[in-house]
């Protein structure tokens, strides 16, 4: 379907809360929680993997850190019934917090970050930043904190005493990305006694955290039609939004008629090669998915069963053709915002799709009514990957990488078509249905 063609779909209710979703998530943790939020209220119950799991039906969830896995059982599924699983991630790149993090030099007080997945560093300059993330207390506990204020920001040198910046920006990733929040002496410990203040609790219960820096600027509509959507962390919580949704409204509208069991896997960790505990790289997801089996009575037989019918949907934003860069991308291959989710491609396995994927993409497109696209790279360029063929090769189970087409990714501030979320989470929605 061409998008000239189309019918209109927008229901900017469905960005709206997006947007909401992702001013409240500018760390993982948040966006886990964020997520659990709306399953809670289409019913699904917390499990704790240390505990014994009962295989009644109904929605479940698991949370690590900044993991979800989720999932949801008919009550006439079977031990051997297999799954329909949207994968996504819920990092972003950003500047994270040291573990000394109080620093500084000439006067500033500064804060010492590392560089975290792959940042396009200058759009981290100027710009006002706030902090989140979690604490961890001496009770084993954690706190989530999110400070949207403007406390750090990252200065430009001026042009005055760089006058050659626009014929090619260099910046020293140890020298030149340290933020300044203040004047004055070094202060031990300054920031993380500031941090559990408000939190509200005292610093000397603070025993470890994981802090990030975020751009305080809300997400917003942008052009002259409010036809676009300009926010941070769209890569990747924008499919995280998408699938909580189609997973909600799925089991919503008719989960015991469901044929498959759906899951919504959202890793931790992909900006940095999902090589944890809590990213796809990890046993989390294969873990769940067979302990679901084993509760409803099901055995090593029924797991291979169950994962030899089981697809993947993996969820990652994609690029749209820049108009000030089109001779960067396929000639053939044109993907635009507001065309609908794009079906990911590469023979070289950076993305799973195949023959069989692209089918099953397709017809859940075409029962949800929604067009899509292809996005193939540029042969002289190389192409990124994500969580599929990672979740493909773990498991063996049939995947297909699709995504949203935005520009500007891993930039602090992102850019995509305001009316493909929902297109999006229509398409998976008819995927987790079947």
């Amino acid at each position: 379907m061409s998008t000239a063609d189309r019918p209109v779909f927008f229901d900017r209710t469905h960005t709206d809360d997006l947007i909401a979703y992702l001013a409240a998530a500018p760390s993982p943790y948040h966006a886990v929680a964020g997520a659990v939020e709306r399953l809670e209220k289409a019913g699904f119950r917390q499990v704790a993997e240390a505990d014994a799991w009962e295989g009644t039906h109904g929605g479940r969830y698991v949370v690590r850190g900044g993991a979800l896995i989720a999932w949801y059982v008919p009550a006439g599924a079977v031990p051997s019934t297999p799954f329909r699983v949207v994968g996504t991630h819920t990092d972003s790149p950003n500047l994270r917090v040291k573990p000394l993090p109080d620093t500084g030099a000439s006067g500033w007080r500064q804060v010492a970050v590392e560089i975290y997945g792959g940042v396009p560093l200058n759009t981290w300059l100027d710009r006002d930043l706030g902090l989140s993330g979690r604490l961890v207390l001496r009770d084993g506990s954690t706190r989530l904190v999110q400070l949207d204020e403007p406390l750090l920001r990252v200065p430009q040198l001026a042009i005055h005493l760089d006058r050659q910046v626009n014929d090619g920006l260099k910046l020293d990733k140890q020298r030149h990305l340290t933020p300044i929040w203040g004047l004055g002496p070094v202060d031990e410990g300054a920031l993380i006694r500031y941090v559990a203040e408000r939190a509200g609790v005292g610093a000397e219960s603070v025993l470890g955290w994981d802090l990030m820096t975020h751009d305080v600027q809300p997400p917003s509509y942008l052009g002259r039609d409010r036809e676009l959507l300009a926010a941070p962390r769209l890569d990747n919580l924008l499919s995280v939004h998408a699938a909580t949704a189609a997973l909600a409204a799925a089991v919503t509208e008719g989960g015991e008629q469901l044929p498959y069991i759906p899951v919504l896997a959202a890793f931790d960790h992909e900006e940095t090669g999902s090589e944890s505990d809590t990213g796809a790289q990890g046993p989390l997801l294969g873990r769940v998915l067979e302990r679901s089996v084993f509760s409803r009575g099901g055995h090593e037989e029924d797991r291979a069963r169950a994962l030899a019918g089981t697809v993947c949907l993996s969820s990652d934003m994609g690029h749209a053709v820049h108009p000030n860069y089109a001779e960067r991308h396929e000639p053939g291959h044109h993907p635009v915002p507001n065309g609908g989710p794009i079906l990911k491609v590469n023979v070289n396995n950076r993305y799973a799709t195949d023959g069989v994927g692209r089918a099953v993409f397709a017809a859940a497109c075409e029962r949800a009514g929604v067009p899509w696209q292809s996005f193939v790279s540029n042969n002289a360029m190389p192409c990124g990957t994500t969580i599929g063929p990672i979740t493909a090769a773990r498991l063996g189970i049939t995947t297909v990488d699709c995504g949203i087409a935005a520009l500007s990714m891993h930039s602090a501030r992102e850019l995509c078509g305001a009316e493909d979320p929902y297109l999006l989470a229509s398409a998976i929605k008819a995927f987790l249905e079947g």
